[in-house]
């Protein structure tokens, strides 16, 4: 039981991760945090202003838990250390895959890491055009690829891809490159799913580089008699 002289809007705003974490974001509601922290729900008011509020306040802490790019890192290195948190984050919280973009008031958190983002590409000779391209590109793959990730139907703990293929294994006479690729692919005993992830990225990062190489291949230098262009 939690004293109610002894809340706080941390303690609160956790205890409702706490409920999403095990029931999805749609369990959470006063009562639910009250019930959480073992005090009426009337005492939850006392730290948000109403369920709105808090789950406004759950998009932040799921924000705040994501690493931060770093301005004037390299950006290639800053984009994969990212990626990388926000999959790890996301997957262990799957139910702020719908809230991180959807509240109608953004809050400090983020802002502050949509700025990050923004200016650590930036600084790196990514126009504005650029570089909103690589955030939206970057964050529909990641959002995507844990979405599928804490879908995958396996039916019992411990199930493999390759336990899960051979279950549902497809008729090579009615899917016939389905099964051929499939029995090519778990060839290999190390294949995992999971694993699917950097290479995924990578090739987004190849194809930002590319673009970004070739912006600033057409840009004139300074002090370029532009009647020479």
């Amino acid at each position: 039981m939690t004293a109610r002289g002894t809340l706080s809007r941390e303690l609160v705003i956790s205890a409702a991760a706490a409920v999403a974490d095990r029931n999805g974001i749609n369990a959470v509601s006063m009562r639910t945090v009250g019930a959480e922290l073992g005090v009426k729900a009337m005492s939850i008011y006392h730290h948000v202003s109403d369920k709105e509020a808090l789950l406004d306040a759950l998009a932040e802490w799921v924000f705040a838990q994501i690493a931060l790019p770093v301005v004037g890192d390299p950006w290639r290195e800053a984009m994969t250390t990212r990626a990388v948190s926000a999959r790890a984050v996301l997957g262990q919280h799957p139910w702020g895959l719908g809230m991180l973009e959807s509240r109608p008031v953004p809050g400090p958190a983020l802002m502050r890491h949509h700025d990050r983002v923004v200016g650590c590409l930036m600084s790196q000779g990514f126009s504005a055009l650029l570089a909103t391209h690589a955030f939206s590109t970057l964050d529909a793959y990641i959002y995507g690829f844990v979405l599928t990730e804490v879908s995958l139907p396996f039916a019992a703990e411990g199930e493999t891809e390759a336990d899960f293929a051979a279950r549902v294994a497809p008729s090579e006479a009615e899917y016939p490159h389905l099964a051929r690729a499939l029995e090519q692919l778990f060839a290999q005993e190390s294949y995992a799913f999971s694993d699917e992830f950097l290479d995924g990225l990578n090739l987004i990062l190849d194809g930002l580089a590319q673009r970004l190489a070739a912006a600033q291949g057409y840009e004139r230098p300074t002090g370029a008699d532009p009647r020479r262009a």
